[in-house]
């Protein structure tokens, strides 16, 4: 439900770019850039595929063995009481907390791919004691607001693009990720909580 609601927005998304795109190069009479973007878009994919792909099998080897020496687990559990500040509504030995800080401890770190499992447990795990099933509960929508803006200590995508192009120190914006990451959540936890303020506000009215 988490990845598939967030895969269908990105893909409305990026047609609609696409779509904005092919019309502004007819209007505009640039056809040609478009037909050169098609031709060389494929080697540009698999040049960004070669330059992603060790770094990701490097960090989810890395992550694999602090997931085995019990590392993960470590940052989960010490994670677990600010997210049951940010979760007021799930039960402190609920194993929901639990999939909850395991999925955003390794979004910290990067590995989002290997995260997606912990999320969809966390939300199956909520959807059964959702009430109403065609409602998402305040939890959820919290979880999918962090989950889509959560903290990034680590951003490898980003390591992997600026390598693939040259960067001379790819490494040099993990500090700057970091703290717009952190403004980020902060500001998308804020507005989480207005706007459920507000909803509850019109509901009692």
């Amino acid at each position: 439900m988490l990845e598939f609601g967030r895969g269908y927005l990105i893909n409305k998304i990026w047609a609609s770019f696409i779509l904005i795109g092919i019309t502004y190069a007819f209007l505009t009479g640039r056809t040609e850039v478009i037909n050169n973007e098609i031709i060389s878009c494929g080697s540009t994919s698999l040049e960004l595929f070669l330059a992603m792909f060790p770094m990701m099998i490097l960090w989810s080897g890395i992550m694999n063995i602090a997931k085995k020496a019990g590392i993960l687990d470590f940052l989960s559990k010490c994670m677990r009481p600010l997210f049951k500040i940010i979760f007021p509504e799930i039960d402190q030995n609920d194993e929901t907390l639990g999939y909850i800080a395991s999925n955003l401890t390794i979004n910290m770190l990067g590995i989002h791919n290997a995260s997606t499992p912990f999320g969809l447990k966390a939300m199956k795990c909520m959807q059964e004691k959702n009430k109403d099933k065609k409602t998402a509960t305040r939890s959820m929508i919290t979880f999918l607001v962090l989950n889509t803006s959560g903290v990034t200590l680590v951003a490898t995508d980003i390591l992997a693009v600026r390598k693939m192009y040259g960067s001379t120190c790819p490494t040099d914006l993990i500090l700057v990720t970091m703290i717009a990451t952190i403004i980020n959540t902060i500001l998308a936890l804020l507005m989480d909580r207005f706007l459920w303020k507000v909803s509850k506000k019109n509901e009692l009215s």
